[in-house]
């Protein structure tokens, strides 16, 4: 066997000495690892990722939440990256520093407010420079909001202070500009829309370049300048130089994650597929060769998650923070609670109950049980594909009845309407072109079988549950491999790191309960706001 070296001199192996030399090759990728940072809205989490994509050890640390008023939610930079740090090197400990070689970061769509020293700058009623980051989930400026949307500019029809934190670099992510920031950005070219910028009276954003809001643009994945600083590799744990990936946003790292899962017998094309990211609120991720212009869908955003694909976002705005509600102001919650051990969640007490139910009333399928029950979701305004911030929640069927059983409906028709909402995305994406042929899932309602098998009996798809359930840190550890040089290309890194998953398909006796009652749930937001509507015309006198 002959090899050439770089310096263009031909080595002579026998095959023996050639199997052992690719053996030691192929055993040291393997040794390497990859470190993949989330921070979500409660807490900083870490992960050590193997290079097929296996999370060896995991890490969360809390974070800080200030509500100093109403529609006022906040953080603290600082606070944030000492958890990500303790976070980091809690996950490290005991492997060699040499064999990590890559770092990736995703986090909520907040905004961190800083000096030109890099110190906090207060965004707080209360003055404190320590709150200086404004969370996705606060409402200050709605009108501010409303404004801009008004104007209707076609940009409209359209996380980055941790890599910063990490390299010293100002590069931005071409995600989060995107998706949040109205970047615009095609296959021929990108850039800011500077009459946009002159119509809502911000144009002094522009000057110097664009420099104070970004001018190096990314795509995710990407090295971020020369790996990690000195001070950023001290603070980790980690070696000065070690690769830095360009970021995304939270939700866009979980379908990043498990997007590339396989399943024998199920298509892999990445245009096929739907990532459901289901958290305090749900986002559902498509991504297709194709720009297409979808009413109620954010979109298309261009290598917003994927290079070279477009991607289409939708989304519920109280999903687990729903059902979190809708458990914890019962009344039969508090007695519940008591009878239960520390290693059963309510949840799981009253899916149990449920099936109890069912098996004493004779019905064919848990969710008959909710024939008089109906919920519309919208708690707390909808996200798509109506794109009103304005609807509000509502529930037929009540009673004078609050023992364990009523919860457990109210449960049930919940996570129903929730599902309902979805079925409204999805139809919403296949008249616009797509064909999905499955659903993926991940976040912390994946983790909720009842929840799960009642998206595949709705949808009348199989639905994909990665075997590894922390897709939202793979896909941060994904981005920190590609930025490493370990893989050739973003697709190889998702379809080496992706994973394989387990399949829960539907079940095809409560299909037309389902359709039934989801001409129910149309109905009602319909009778919604047909009573706003009439509420707000004149009272003649």
């Amino acid at each position: 066997m002959a090899l050439k070296s770089k310096y263009n001199i031909q080595l002579a192996f026998t095959n023996e000495q050639y199997n052992i030399l690719k053996y030691r090759h192929l055993r040291n990728k393997i040794m390497n690892y990859f470190v993949g940072v989330d921070v979500g809205t409660g807490s900083a989490r870490a992960a050590l990722v193997s290079l097929n994509g296996k999370v060896i050890k995991l890490a969360i640390c809390p974070l800080e939440i200030f509500h100093p008023a109403q529609n006022f939610y906040e953080q603290s930079s600082d606070n944030i990256w000492t958890a990500v740090c303790k976070a980091v090197k809690t996950v490290i400990e005991g492997t060699s520093i040499n064999n990590i070689k890559g770092i990736g970061f995703d986090a909520t769509c907040s905004l961190v407010a800083i000096d030109k020293n890099g110190l906090p700058v207060s965004v707080s009623p209360s003055g404190k420079d320590k709150q200086n980051v404004i969370m996705w989930m606060d409402h200050r400026a709605q009108k501010e909001a409303d404004f801009i949307n008004n104007l209707g500019h076609d940009i409209l029809s359209y996380v980055d202070f941790l890599t910063w934190k990490a390299t010293d670099s100002e590069s931005r992510s071409l995600c989060s500009l995107v998706c949040k920031w109205n970047y615009y950005a095609e296959p021929n070219g990108n850039g800011w829309k500077e009459d946009f910028f002159n119509q809502i009276g911000l144009q002094d954003l522009k000057k110097n370049n664009w420099t104070k809001i970004g001018n190096k643009v990314q795509e995710p994945g990407e090295p971020v300048g020369q790996g990690l600083s000195a001070q950023a590799a001290s603070e980790l744990g980690l070696l000065k130089g070690t690769a830095v990936g360009t970021s995304l946003i939270d939700a866009h790292a979980g379908g990043l994650g498990m997007i590339g899962c396989t399943v024998p017998g199920i298509s892999n094309k990445l245009t096929s597929r739907l990532a459901l990211i289901c958290g305090t609120s749900t986002c559902h991720m498509a991504v297709n060769e194709n720009k297409i212009f979808i009413n109620g869908i954010w979109g298309p955003y261009y290598s917003a998650m994927i290079p070279g694909l477009w991607l289409h976002e939708g989304g519920q705005s109280a999903t687990g923070k729903l059902l979190d509600h809708v458990i914890d102001t019962h009344p039969a919650t508090p007695k519940i609670l008591k009878s239960l051990d520390k290693n059963t969640h309510i949840q799981q007490y009253l899916s149990a109950l449920l099936q109890t139910m069912a098996n004493k009333k004779n019905v064919k399928n848990v969710s008959c049980l909710t024939k008089y029950v109906h919920v519309w979701p919208d708690f707390h305004g909808n996200r798509s594909p109506l794109a009103d911030p304005t609807l509000k929640g509502m529930v037929s069927g009540l009673s004078l009845s609050v023992d364990e059983e009523n919860l457990a409906i109210l449960y049930l028709a919940t996570i129903q309407a929730l599902t309902y909402g979805t079925k409204y995305i999805l139809e919403t994406l296949l008249v616009a072109g797509y064909e999905i042929e499955s659903i993926l899932i991940c976040g912390g309602l994946s983790q909720n079988p009842l929840f799960v098998q009642i998206q595949a009996d709705v949808l009348a798809l199989p639905v994909l549950c990665p075997v590894e359930k922390e897709s939202v840190l793979i896909g941060a550890a994904i981005l920190g491999s590609y930025a490493a040089g370990e893989f050739v290309s973003m697709n190889a890194a998702i379809k080496s790191m992706g994973g394989e998953a387990k399949v829960i398909q539907p079940q095809t006796e409560c299909y037309k309960y389902h359709l039934r009652k989801y001409e129910v749930f149309k109905r009602m937001v319909q009778d919604q706001r047909d009573y706003d509507k009439f509420m707000n015309e004149e009272i003649s006198t």
